[in-house]
């Protein structure tokens, strides 16, 4: 373990996260959201342990090194193959390996995975100690405070005691129940009632234990209210759609008074990014489609959004879209040009 990742893994800091997010936090998310924040954890895409053994390793697995802090979460319910893709992600060097325990989809459920596997707190323990054997970095678990008609009071408790038992380091909570059968995966992102205060009485009960919270929250400020009350906080669908919040997390939440992001760094960054992907036979589209959900409220936000949206899939597309999105944009020291 390198001594960063070393201090990371034991940091006693309040820790902000970006929330793991199908279709949405791959690498290139990950790359852009690391331009606003030094800081910030943030999360792999859930990847199937299945398809991390059998699958295109460097594809599903592969990171920049600017990434970290930076964790991989895997979904699945059998201990030997989760510790199989735990030693191959060890190559890639992630900073914490987490259990998906919360995700609600038919995909998910029908692999006996996610948020179903709320009902067997037993398994997910031995899923976690297979997988800590397996690991030379902390791991960690994701859940819901439920699903169906389980009482979040037990359930969420069973699972904790379990799997703390096991020696998880962290447990992050979207502080929802999973309803598996009448809801979408969607509509299970914002239908249950939210309850925080069962994730706070968690905390209560497990002081030395890291707990983080997730679910609703859209804004540092908010984030700042729960960091009252328990370790963590996990932001997910209001980083995506308005990144920009992310300036301002080394400050609020770390204490790094570093100064302000510089655009123009970000953007020459982005697009020397960009370039590296296209070189290897990618799109520019699959870069900057995470980037229109800048600068909302900015004046030349729209044309920044519009010159992304529709030149970046036109053929033969480079990097120089992204200097011309952000020509539009009236932000103090950016100077960017085609």
């Amino acid at each position: 373990m390198t001594e960063s990742r070393r201090k990371y893994a034991v940091s006693p800091l309040p820790r902000l996260s970006i929330a793991p997010m199908m279709d949405w936090t791959d690498r290139h998310c990950r790359f852009l959201h690391r331009q606003l924040t030094r800081h910030t954890l943030l999360y792999t895409e859930m990847v199937v342990a299945d398809a991390a053994i059998h699958g295109d390793r460097e594809r599903l697995l592969g990171l920049d090194a600017s990434e970290h802090p930076v964790a991989l979460q895997l979904g699945g319910s059998d201990p030997e193959k989760l510790a199989e893709a735990v030693r191959i992600a060890r190559d890639f060097g992630y900073d914490e390996i987490n259990l998906n325990v919360g995700c609600p989809s038919d995909r998910v459920q029908s692999g006996t995975f996610g948020a179903c596997l709320m009902r067997e707190p037993d398994l997910v323990a031995r899923c976690i100690a297979a997988m800590k054997q397996a690991a030379d970095v902390p791991v960690t678990v994701k859940c819901r405070i439920g699903v169906d008609e389980q009482d979040p009071e037990t359930a969420l408790s069973d699972l904790a005691r379990a799997v703390i038992a096991e020696g998880a380091n962290a447990i992050w909570v979207h502080a929802r129940k999973a309803w598996l059968e009448g809801l979408s995966p969607k509509e299970n992102r914002d239908v249950p009632p939210l309850d925080y205060d069962r994730v706070y009485r968690l905390k209560q009960d497990y002081p030395n234990v890291f707990i983080g919270i997730n679910g609703g929250v859209g804004d540092l400020n908010q984030a700042l209210q729960h960091l009252n009350h328990v370790d963590g906080v996990m932001i997910g669908r209001a980083a995506y759609h308005n990144a920009q919040i992310l300036t301002d997390a080394d400050r609020l939440i770390f204490g790094d008074d570093r100064g302000p992001v510089e655009w123009q760094a970000v953007c020459e960054a982005m697009m020397a990014h960009a370039q590296s992907h296209i070189r290897r036979g990618g799109r520019l589209n699959h870069v900057t489609r995470h980037m229109v959900g800048l600068f909302q409220g900015v004046r030349g936000a729209r044309r920044f959004r519009q010159i992304l949206s529709t030149e970046s899939t036109r053929p033969g597309a480079g990097p120089e879209v992204i200097a011309r999105a952000f020509a539009e944009v009236d932000i103090p020291g950016l100077t960017a040009a085609a």
